[in-house]
C-alpha cells in the first residue's frame, strides 16, 4: 500500500523521511539512453503477446538481479534489517501457504530471485520450444514476478542509492528503472497502487531526457585553435 496517514493515532506526526537523493536533478538527468523508451516496449505486430512478455520479463529479471549484485555487499542483515522502500514502506514475504514473514532485505531479495529463477526456467511456464503453448496462469505469474522485481528496484533507490552513485552506476539504474516502469505500464502488469510510492521518480525518468543545449559558438579568431569549451557537450553514458 502506498497510502499512509499523515498523523499517528495519538495525533503526532510520523517521523519525516530522509530527503530523496535520487530525485535531485544532478542524478535524474543521467541516463544510458535519451530516447523514448516506449518504442522498446510496444508489442511488435509479428510477435505473440505471451512471447513478448516472456522475453522481456526474463530480461528484466536478469538485469535487476545484476543491478542488485553490484551493491549486495552493502545490503546485509545488519544494514537492512527489513525490506524497506520510500513512503515508510516495509515489504513482507508471503510463503506458498500465505504465511506472512518479516525478513531482512537480503533474505527478501534472495526469496524473490530464487522464485523468479524457478519460474523463468520452468519449461511448462516459460516454454522455449516451438509450438509449446503458454499455461493459462502465465499472465498472473508474470504479474507476480514484476511486482516482486519492483520491490527490489524500490529498495535499491531507497536504501542503496548512495552506493550506486559511488559506483557511478546511477545512469544504469535510472535507465533500467524507467524501461521497467514503461513496460509494466504498457501491459498493466503491476497495480498502480503498488508502484505509486515511486511515482515522483517515475514521472521524471519516464519522460525522455531533454536534449542538451549546444553551447554558444566562441568568437572566431584567425590564429586560435578550437577551444575545448566550444565543442558539443557529450552526455555521460
Amino acid at each position: 500500500m502506498c497510502w499512509k496517514s499523515k498523523t499517528k493515532p495519538n495525533g503526532k506526526k510520523p517521523p519525516t523521511e530522509e530527503k530523496k537523493q535520487y530525485l535531485e536533478l544532478e542524478y535524474t538527468k543521467i541516463r544510458v539512453v535519451d530516447f523514448d523508451l516506449k518504442e522498446l516496449v510496444v508489442l511488435p505486430r509479428e510477435i505473440d503477446l505471451n512471447e513478448w512478455l516472456a522475453s522481456n520479463t526474463t530480461t528484466f529479471f536478469n538485469l535487476i538481479n545484476l543491478q542488485y549484485s553490484t551493491i549486495s555487499e552493502f545490503c546485509t542483515g545488519d544494514t537492512c534489517q527489513a525490506m524497506t522502500a520510500t513512503c515508510n514502506t516495509i515489504y513482507y514475504w508471503y510463503d506458498e501457504r500465505g504465511k506472512k514473514t518479516k525478513c531482512t532485505a537480503p533474505q527478501y531479495v534472495d526469496f524473490v530471485m530464487s522464485l523468479c529463477q524457478k519460474l523463468v526456467t520452468d519449461e511448462e511456464i516459460f516454454p522455449t520450444k516451438y509450438g509449446k503453448e503458454f499455461p493459462n496462469s502465465f499472465e498472473s505469474l508474470v504479474k507476480k514476478i514484476c511486482r516482486y522485481l519492483f520491490h527490489v528496484l524500490a529498495h535499491l533507490y531507497w536504501a542503496h542509492f548512495k552506493e550506486t552513485v559511488a559506483l557511478d552506476l546511477q545512469g544504469h539504474l535510472n535507465t533500467l528503472y524507467a524501461h521497467f516502469i514503461v513496460f509494466v505500464r504498457e501491459f498493466n502488469l503491476v497495480d498502480p497502487k503498488e508502484t505509486c510510492i515511486m511515482d515522483d521518480l517515475s514521472e521524471i525518468l519516464c519522460t525522455p531526457a531533454p536534449p542538451q543545449p549546444a553551447p554558444a559558438p566562441a568568437p572566431s579568431t584567425p590564429a586560435s585553435a578550437p577551444s575545448p569549451s566550444s565543442q558539443n557537450h557529450v552526455t555521460e553514458r
